[in-house]
C-alpha cells in the first residue's frame, strides 16, 4: 500500500528486507523509483497508481543490485533511467545469457523466491555521465551520484519536497556495505556520505533502499551513525553500531554476517596492499 511521506511523494515498502518504492507525483504522471519486489507487490503498486489515477512516465533504478532493477508490464513502456556507470554494469552483466538464471537461483535461498519478476531485469537507459537532474515533467530530481555500495550509485533529491532518496544507504537496519571490489572502498563510502551531508540540511525525509523511512531529525544522525561504522571498520576498532550484534532488530541478525564478511574482505585487501609495498 502507498503512503505518502511528503507532498506528492508516495512509498511502497515491500515484506522483503522493508525494500522501498518511492513514488513522485508529476503533472503527467509519476516518475517510479526502485520498483520492487515480488510480483503480487508491484500488482499491488499498479492498483495503487490506477486508483490515484496516474500512469508512470519515467522509471529510475538508484543501482545495479537486482532488487532495484526490477519492473513489470502493468506499470507500462515508460522510459528507465539509471547513471551511466549503473547501466553499463548491469549491462555487462546481463550481456551473459545466463545472469537471470543465477539471481533466480540465489533467490531460491530466499523467501521470495519464485515470486520476483526478472522478465524487464535491468532494462534501463543509462543517462550521460554527469547528468544533473532525472529528464521527466515534475518536480526537479537532483542526481547525487557517487561510488559507495555500488558502481554508479545515487541518491535523490526531489529538493522542493525535502525528500532524499538514498539507495542503499543511511538505513537504520542495514550498515554500510561496501563495493568491495572499488579501489578504496571505504574512502569511497566517507566520500558519499559527505555528499549527502552537504544537502542534509535541506531534507525533511529520508528513504532509504531498506528500512524505516526517517523525518528531518534523524537525516544527519544516520549519517554521523554510518560515518562512525566506516571509520571504525578504517581504524581497526570495534563498529559499536546498533545495527550488528545483539541489538540488531529482530529479523535482521544476518546483518552481523555482513558486518563479519566485510571485516574479513577489508582485511584481506589491506593484507595484499602490504604485501605489495
Amino acid at each position: 500500500m502507498l503512503r505518502q511521506v511528503a507532498e506528492g511523494v508516495l512509498v511502497h515498502e515491500s515484506e522483503f528486507v522493508q525494500s522501498n518504492t518511492v513514488v513522485v507525483q508529476g503533472r503527467a504522471g509519476v516518475l517510479l523509483i526502485d520498483p520492487g519486489v515480488t510480483g503480487s507487490e508491484i500488482d499491488c503498486l499498479a492498483n495503487d497508481l490506477r486508483g490515484l489515477g496516474q500512469s508512470v512516465v519515467a522509471g529510475f533504478s538508484t543501482h545495479p543490485d537486482w532488487d532495484h532493477l526490477l519492473w513489470h508490464a502493468r506499470l507500462g513502456e515508460a522510459p528507465r533511467y539509471g547513471t551511466a556507470r549503473c547501466a553499463a554494469t548491469i549491462g555487462a552483466e546481463l550481456s551473459d545469457p545466463g545472469a537471470k538464471a543465477r539471481i533466480a537461483d540465489h533467490l531460491l535461498e530466499t523467501e521470495v523466491a519464485g515470486q520476483v519478476p526478472l522478465d524487464l531485469l535491468g532494462l534501463i537507459v543509462g543517462l550521460p555521465a554527469g547528468t544533473a537532474q532525472i529528464p521527466w515533467d515534475g518536480p526537479e530530481v537532483r542526481i547525487i551520484e557517487h561510488q559507495a555500495h555500488a558502481p554508479g550509485h545515487a541518491a535523490l533529491l526531489i529538493e522542493e519536497r525535502g525528500v532524499l532518496v538514498a539507495g542503499d544507504m543511511l538505513s537504520d537496519v542495514l550498515v554500510p556495505m561496501f563495493d568491495l571490489d572499488a579501489a578504496d572502498p571505504i574512502e569511497d563510502y566517507l566520500t558519499a556520505l559527505r555528499l549527502l551531508e552537504g544537502v542534509a540540511s535541506g531534507v525533511d525525509v529520508v528513504v532509504p533502499g531498506h528500512g524505516s523511512v526517517g523525518g528531518a531529525g534523524q537525516v544527519q544522525a544516520r549519517i554521523d551513525q554510518d560515518r562512525g561504522y566506516v571509520r571504525a571498520l578504517r581504524d581497526g576498532q570495534v563498529a559499536a553500531d546498533p545495527r550488528v550484534g545483539p541489538s540488531a532488530k529482530p529479523g535482521w541478525e544476518w546483518v552481523s554476517h555482513v558486518h563479519e564478511g566485510q571485516l574479513q574482505r577489508l582485511a584481506q585487501g589491506s593484507e595484499r596492499d602490504g604485501a605489495s609495498h
